[in-house]
């Protein structure tokens, strides 16, 4: 029997581990992963905290989410799973991707990964005294602050791949390898 697509969403804020994660699921599975930050770093540089440039910086990922998606929604009608390393903070995001692969045929998963406020904060020093070049570079304390209050963390429901509305598709899931992930 051949084995349908899976979407999975790595869920989390900056710094918690998902490009990690997504990277080791994608060698695992074989997946196609998209990471937004690595292409809009290659693409426009780090735009992120030029004041005179945020607007057109939330354009740009934007942009870049959504051409990622078009290509992701063509890879899995053709039968490829698909990994979006975007964070998904709302709820609201992560059942539109849940209804949207479902209308595609494919699998659905959430892989959170979670790291205290500290924690986040702490890994952002050691980066930035690494002198590391990436988007995480001139994250704030007072960013991680600001984001981690909008984030809304999936529950149980959400991790086993239930959404209002769907009956029983969370034992579908665990049948057909739902993942439910944390880390600290």
């Amino acid at each position: 029997m051949e084995r349908k697509p899976t979407l999975t969403l790595m869920v989390g804020l900056p710094g918690a581990g998902k490009t990690t994660r997504a990277k080791e699921l994608e060698r695992e599975t074989g997946a196609i992963r998209f990471t937004p930050d690595e292409w809009h770093l290659f693409l426009f540089g780090d735009d992120f905290h030029d004041p005179r440039e945020h607007a057109l910086h939330d354009q740009r990922h934007d942009r870049v989410e959504q051409l990622m998606w078009g290509l992701g929604k063509r890879l899995l009608a053709q039968g490829v799973s698909v990994i979006l390393d975007y964070g998904f903070w709302a709820r609201e995001q992560r059942e539109e991707k849940f209804q949207e692969a479902r209308a595609l045929g494919a699998d659905f998963q959430i892989c959170y990964v979670h790291a205290p406020l500290e924690e986040l904060c702490r890994r952002l020093d050691a980066r930035a005294r690494a002198g590391q070049k990436d988007v995480f570079q001139t994250i704030t304390r007072e960013d991680m602050e600001q984001w981690a209050a909008l984030f809304h963390p999936p529950d149980e429901a959400e991790l086993a791949g239930r959404y209002e509305g769907e009956r029983d598709s969370g034992m579908e899931r665990e049948e057909n390898g739902g993942r439910r992930e944390f880390h600290e």
